[in-house]
């Protein structure tokens, strides 16, 4: 529904199978491993590459994402809460004030990006037999490929919004402005879902509505301009010969993505971290610059390999 031209986001928690609720968030996750999969398996076919390795590439991305997304977070973002609540960093509960199930609430695509690097390398090693450029070349274009439906999961989560705004296209987002209690104390609802769509569309509850301020739909805007980075890279590999310069694709995936997110940051919310020493530029600005010299580097230093 729109509210003066702008969304009123009030999503649910999931589809609801009634004895088990399959979160959206958890889902688009599901994609993007699936999808990444998927194109990994038709390059691996192309280059003739046994498709026996390619369940290890599976297992090896999976656990390289969640945990190096995990770790970045704890250490870019929340290093000052975590270092004192050290279990909470891989267990999906709060110790303190009382003891709560939260899940994992905190995954930074800086720290996915180092541990994906870092978990090929040994791949390549161990497994693959292959020069460490050939699989980063190739498993971009999978994680392009990712990183939409991770920020589709995000907007339905309701997390990582951007700044208040006067635009259009901004989004009024219930979850984000009220906690489940803060929308069962104001509303006198008991139920938390049914709180919510009372706030969102019963006109008794208007006076709550206007309390939540329009921002932008930053998840959207970089979901919207992942695709095209995925599209270009997916292009390149199976359209031109690119593909033979190692370290290309890998970089321009560099150069790409976190030149969106230079861009995008700059309507987010602060996600904390150490931008308030450094100032000028936010967290995950700072964080993006020393990736976009690196995919520079191996844009300019790429060469196609020597054929004897």
């Amino acid at each position: 529904m729109t509210h003066a031209l702008n969304i009123v986001w009030n999503p649910s928690e999931g589809i609801d199978l009634g004895f088990f609720i399959i979160r959206y968030y958890s889902l688009m996750f599901v994609v993007a491993f699936g999808l990444g999969w998927y194109i990994m398996k038709n390059i691996f076919e192309r280059e003739n590459e046994s498709l026996e390795k390619l369940d290890s590439l599976f297992v090896w991305t999976v656990l390289a994402t969640l945990i190096g997304a995990r770790l970045g977070h704890v250490l870019f973002y929340d290093w000052e809460y975590f270092r004192n609540h050290l279990l909470e960093i891989f267990l999906p509960f709060r110790f303190s004030p009382k003891f709560e199930f939260t899940g994992y609430q905190g995954l930074a695509s800086h720290g996915a990006a180092i541990s994906i690097i870092v978990a090929m390398y040994y791949y390549s090693k161990k497994i693959l037999k292959r020069p460490l450029l050939w699989i980063l070349d190739r498993v971009v274009i999978a994680v392009a490929s990712g990183a939409i439906f991770v920020r589709l999961g995000n907007f339905f989560n309701s997390e990582i919004v951007g700044k208040e705004t006067n635009s259009a296209f901004g989004v009024k987002f219930i979850h984000d402005y009220f906690s489940k209690a803060d929308a069962v104390n104001a509303t006198q609802i008991p139920n938390p879902k049914e709180a919510y769509t009372a706030i969102a569309t019963n006109p008794k509850f208007a006076n709550l509505l206007a309390q939540v301020p329009v921002k932008h739909p930053a998840q959207l805007y970089e979901a919207f301009c992942y695709v095209f980075v995925f599209a270009i890279l997916f292009y390149l590999y199976w359209k031109t010969e690119t593909r033979e310069k190692s370290g290309f694709l890998f970089g321009l995936f560099l150069v790409l993505l976190f030149s969106v997110r230079m861009v995008v940051e700059s309507v987010k919310e602060s996600q904390g971290g150490f931008e308030n020493a450094l100032g000028l530029l936010s967290t995950g600005q700072w964080l993006s610059i020393p990736f976009i010299l690196i995919g520079f580097y191996f844009i300019f230093t790429a060469e196609k390999p020597i054929k004897i």
